[in-house]
């Protein structure tokens, strides 16, 4: 039964809609397990088997390593699929081929078609993107799809793939309700992407995780690959945040693997790829700087991992002061991402318009505890825009603390 969706703009509102949205409502929408995304792929004719793939998990980097192997495969020539999430500004931005998103008319098909069995099934907003991403990659004759993992991996609905490639950035504690308290439960998690005899490639690890692939790996009869034991060349890219540099490794020993599968990749395709992400996969958000004099940064790193290099970042840039535009969602762990913040710095505590956003007066509170001198401010542009007008020309803004608060200045 075809649904009345007059619109791009509908369609995607029903999307949003129809079943709570983990990105919105947090934990009451998350609906872990496979079943239902195993009875959508049958639904749809299993487009996941149409199409080759790398399945990437990780807790920080999956995205900007998706991003890079996606750039660096575009540029030998390939035709690359690329699912990640969430996304920005533009719900099509998580599914792209070369670049480019999924046409809005191809999104109303989609709904159109499929709105009806979709409720009868009680799919999750992420379960019926994931099926929109692997459909339209079967009908669209791609190369290779770049798949990049919601949260965790075991139960995670891209994990109805078999892909040629494995990859796992790195293990940090993050979505800890979810997927566990401990590294090695987080580890465990993530592993659930290694497939039998598929290779698989570690980017960061400590001994903790490492023993966790190593066993779920050998158990499986997967070949394992450690980024950073492997030579790998310090190409530029155009995603300047420091932490890249582990992605890049992590990107080089892929790129390895996928030339011993038959994939006809040069360093020049590495150098063009990894110097040109930004403008060949969309991406943004990696410490992208939006203005000058003031300099305006914009990262979404949102977890203690993450958010620990970001500001090691920012104090190498020795800025005359250092204004920092902060939001968090509900569910961080804030005592030691506030001990990570310098003491030194403004702070422009700000809720983005999101349901899972942590009140304004709530971080004050907080980071009046730990000794920061904040302001309260009711919008995202309100704080940012307080930031230009008492920053110096000298000075840096920082934007972030949640992927929700850099949307909202992009």
């Amino acid at each position: 039964m075809t649904e009345a969706f007059k619109s791009y703009e509908e369609a995607v509102q029903w999307l949003f809609l129809q079943l709570p949205q983990y990105q919105r409502q947090g934990a009451a929408a998350y609906k872990p397990g496979l079943e239902r995304t195993e009875s959508l792929m049958a639904y749809l004719n299993h487009p996941e088997r149409d199409f080759k793939s790398v399945h990437i998990a990780g807790t920080n980097g999956k995205g900007s390593t998706a991003h890079m192997l996606a750039s660096v495969l575009q540029s030998a020539g390939y035709r690359v699929g690329l699912y990640t999430s969430p996304h920005l500004k533009d719900f099509r931005e998580r599914i792209r081929i070369n670049g480019m998103p999924i046409p809005e008319s191809e999104v109303l098909r989609f709904v159109q078609e499929h709105a009806s069995e979709f409720s009868k099934m009680g799919l999750s907003f992420f379960e019926m993107t994931v099926g929109m991403a692997f459909d339209y990659f079967a009908q669209s004759s791609i190369d290779i799809a770049i798949i990049e993992t919601g949260m965790g991996g075991r139960l995670d609905s891209t994990n109805v793939i078999t892909p040629i490639l494995s990859v796992i950035t790195n293990i940090g504690l993050d979505h800890m309700q979810f997927l566990g308290g401990t590294l090695e439960a987080i580890a465990g998690e993530k592993a659930g992407i290694i497939k039998p005899g598929i290779p698989v490639v570690i980017g960061q690890y400590t001994e903790e995780t490492l023993r966790v692939f190593q066993s779920v790996a050998k158990d499986l009869n997967a070949p394992l690959i450690k980024a950073d034991e492997q030579e790998h060349e310090d190409y530029f890219s155009d995603l300047s945040g420091v932490y890249q540099r582990h992605n890049k490794k992590t990107v080089q020993s892929a790129v390895g693997q996928l030339r011993t599968l038959g994939y006809t990749i040069d360093q020049e395709h590495i150098l063009k790829g990894l110097a040109q992400v930004q403008k060949l996969t969309g991406l943004m958000g990696r410490w992208q700087v939006i203005a000058q004099n003031p300099k305006v940064i914009c990262d979404t790193a949102h977890n203690i991992d993450g958010i620990t290099i970001t500001m090691a970042q920012l104090k190498d840039l020795k800025a005359s002061q250092m204004h920092l535009v902060l939001g968090f969602v509900n569910d961080k762990a804030l005592d030691e991402i506030f001990d990570c913040l310098p003491k030194s710095g403004l702070y422009y505590f700000c809720a983005a318009n999101n349901p899972r956003a942590m009140g304004a007066n709530v971080l004050f509170d907080f980071g009046r505890q730990k000794g920061l001198n904040g302001q309260v401010f009711d919008t995202v542009s309100a704080a940012l825009q307080a930031a230009k007008s008492e920053a110096t020309q000298d000075d840096v803004i920082y934007v972030g603390g949640s992927t929700f608060v850099v949307a909202e200045v992009l």
